[in-house]
């Protein structure tokens, strides 16, 4: 699911240029998850992505930790740094620096998500003697989106998967490469290590959908998702239908 909170004017002095403005609706995540959590068993749910540096980082690991229980760890936190300057200004969190602001928060939500007690002090954030209850069974998984380079070595020092924006081509093949030799340099394993692709409903059928989930599996992808809001789907039972031939196409590969 994808996160944004505001939506910009394009009619705003000096402009906007982006794929989102002020007219395309994003829902909540942490607050959609929940409800679905609440009517489902089995489904898994990730945040693709979450723009983590605009958001208050205690409240974001109450809000993750509280998903986890309510879900039965059904729960991934994926995170991006987010591009729209905008929003950044609107929610009162400075766009530069925000690379190392996600790392700084990743550490202190791990920390928050496990201790009774902390006290952290960095760059970014001022922890005495604190802590977050009721705390997961087990840390959230957080996998990173995006492709730069800063990102892809935070995500292989830091995160549990990594979630690509493009295909199944050599930037992408490249960029796995580049996660794996970062990982094992810092000697951490790469097996359990997730990567979750996104196929595009809108102008598929079944035959591209197998060709792109195998090219994807050659790379060594753990998961797919598969796009249906940009398909004029109106009513939950459409984007079911969706999903479920894009399943059925996909299931034996």
């Amino acid at each position: 699911m994808y996160d944004h909170v505001l939506g910009a004017d394009p009619d705003r002095p000096g402009g906007f240029r982006g794929p989102y403005d002020k007219d395309v609706a994003f829902h909540e995540p942490f607050s959609v998850f929940s409800f679905m959590a609440a009517a489902t068993n089995t489904i898994t749910f990730m945040t693709a992505v979450l723009i983590l540096p605009q958001r208050q980082t205690a409240l974001v690991a109450k809000q993750a930790a509280e998903l986890a229980i309510l879900s039965g760890n059904r729960f991934r936190l994926g995170i991006g740094t987010g591009w729209n300057e905008v929003e950044y200004e609107a929610l009162s969190v400075p766009f530069a620096g925000r690379g190392a602001r996600q790392s700084e928060q990743v550490e202190l939500m791990r920390q928050l998500w496990r201790e009774d007690s902390l006290t952290f002090e960095g760059k970014h954030h001022t922890v005495t003697r604190a802590s977050i209850l009721p705390r997961p069974t087990e840390s959230v998984p957080i996998w990173f989106g995006g492709i730069a380079p800063a990102l892809l070595r935070r995500c292989a020092r830091l995160g549990d998967g990594w979630v690509p924006l493009g295909g199944p081509n050599d930037a992408s093949a490249e960029a796995l490469t580049t996660i794996r030799e970062h990982r094992e340099a810092a000697g951490l394993a790469w097996d359990g290590f997730g990567i979750q692709a996104q196929a595009q409903y809108r102008g598929g059928t079944p035959e591209r959908w197998q060709n792109h989930a195998s090219r994807w599996k050659n790379l060594g992808c753990t998961h797919l998702a598969i796009a249906t809001h940009n398909a004029g789907n109106a009513r939950v039972e459409d984007h079911l239908r969706a999903a479920g031939e894009y399943l059925d196409a996909v299931r034996s590969i």
